[in-house]
């Protein structure tokens, strides 16, 4: 106690402040310095905002419909300059970058916040960076990290695990630009009945924009 009333007093004495205002003071400068260095970019991250930047400026890639398993591979994250590829029921979307930013009309500096989100997400340390690259159908379908279910093999699955991917495809052509078609791989259902599956588009952009879940509902 005589150390705690000494420093107490000595606070007084020095700053002419009571203990409380002192504190409350000190807590408020904490706060404005916080805010301060967060309107300033670290060299590092300065870095990654204008690769991200260049990403948002570029047309994305168009690989057609033939592509490899083996040349879809070369877009995993290892190449900087290459944007990151993934694969959903054989068809190829570029998640280095969000489709949504130019239909809700953000300006440039939030779209690059967007597309260096994404490639933090599906980019080398991501939580998804193993998907990149790959058709990540089984994983996706049976929300697996395994390495083993990185394949487009969809054989086996049951009825709610196919919902579960059919719901990962709608989002999937909501968020991303569809850059190309693995070998063999029929064209999307979804893609050439849209007004049959318009409410389940819907759905999966307001999950996009308000970041809740609706019921899918029966045909």
């Amino acid at each position: 106690m005589g150390l705690y009333t000494t420093v107490m007093g000595g606070i007084t004495e020095y700053t002419g402040l009571s203990p409380a205002a002192f504190f409350t003071i000190l807590a408020m400068m904490a706060v404005v310095y916080k805010l301060v260095c967060g309107m300033f970019v670290a060299a590092g991250d300065y870095v990654a905002v204008k690769k991200a930047n260049a990403y948002a400026l570029r047309e994305p890639v168009q690989l057609g419909e033939n592509v490899t398993e083996e040349q879809l591979r070369a877009y995993d994250g290892s190449d900087p300059e290459k944007p990151l590829l993934m694969a959903i029921k054989g068809q190829i979307y570029d998640v280095s970058r969000s489709s949504l930013a130019p239909i809700v009309g953000i300006s440039n500096e939030l779209l690059t916040v967007v597309d260096f989100s994404c490639r933090m997400f599906y980019g080398p340390g991501g939580p998804y960076a193993l998907f990149a690259g790959r058709d990540a159908s089984r994983a996706l379908a049976l929300m697996s990290f395994d390495p083993k279910d990185l394949t487009g093999n969809i054989e086996g699955l049951s009825a709610s695990e196919l919902d579960v991917l059919q719901d990962w495809e709608y989002k999937f052509m909501e968020k991303y630009v569809k850059v190309g078609q693995l070998v063999g791989a029929e064209r999307s259902q979804i893609e050439t009945e849209p007004t049959e599956n318009d409410d389940k588009i819907q759905e999966a952009k307001h999950i996009e924009e308000n970041g809740t879940q609706q019921p899918p509902t029966s045909e």
